[in-house]
């Protein structure tokens, strides 16, 4: 696990709900919706902030679920 740079941190935001991003190991984890965040992977100390590579909350099935559940924090 390799830590990043904490003003490389502060800018980066989720692409979905442009929420905060904080580091967890391996992955940077959307700080919003509190406990429900989407998971990005860091592969090779580079940040996959890609929707299709994100991994969903528990009892989120699927993307759309995700967005129907937390619509009201997903910026227009």
């Amino acid at each position: 696990m390799s830590q990043f740079d904490d003003k490389l941190l502060a800018i980066l935001v989720c692409p979905l709900t442009r929420s905060p991003l904080k580091q967890e190991g391996d992955w940077l984890v959307a700080q919003q919706p509190e406990g429900a965040g989407l998971r990005y992977p860091i592969r090779d100390g580079i940040p996959v902030l890609l929707m299709d590579q994100a991994t969903l909350p528990d009892g989120v099935a699927t993307l759309d679920d995700f967005k129907a559940r937390y619509a009201d924090l997903i910026p227009a």
